[in-house]
């Protein structure tokens, strides 16, 4: 492969690891963005430490999180990527827009970057660690009321 398909092919599995939660996609597309295991730093938004987990189980984790929304919109733009041979970084700006049912402003706004590690495989790039730095939130106090309950 040459750097010009590589940055391709990363580019194009971070608009896959967008579909992920925009399509609500948890059966095939994991599988096609992610290794296994996946290491996860979303400490800036959801305040849980960093940890890596087995593919299985962060799929549960992401059905669940985002089964409260009738609608999500992530914007990944701006791809910064170097390559290190089979092993590549990428940083990337995100705009997420998270509705939930009802009236009025139940919406959470998520902007920040993306600090990512993929790892060519047989199988095509994968993403082995994603890191989220949030830096505005807006109505994060919606989603924090859905993990109390």
């Amino acid at each position: 492969m040459d750097a010009y398909s590589d940055r391709a092919e990363l580019t194009e599995l971070m608009s896959r690891y967008a579909d992920i939660a925009d399509l609500k996609e948890f059966t095939e597309l994991p599988g096609r963005v992610f290794t296994d295991p996946v290491a996860l730093d979303f400490e800036s938004v959801a305040g849980i430490p960093p940890m890596t987990m087995p593919l299985g189980e962060y799929v549960d984790v992401l059905r669940g999180a985002f089964a409260p929304f009738v609608a999500t919109h992530h914007v990944i733009s701006g791809h910064v990527i170097e390559l290190d041979g089979d092993s590549a970084t990428i940083h990337a700006h995100v705009r997420a827009e998270h509705w939930l049912p009802g009236e009025g402003s139940r919406r959470w706004l998520v902007i920040g970057f993306y600090d990512n590690r993929a790892v060519r495989t047989p199988a095509g790039w994968r993403l082995s660690s994603v890191k989220l730095t949030a830096s505005h939130q807006e109505n994060a106090d919606l989603v924090a009321a859905l993990a109390r309950g």
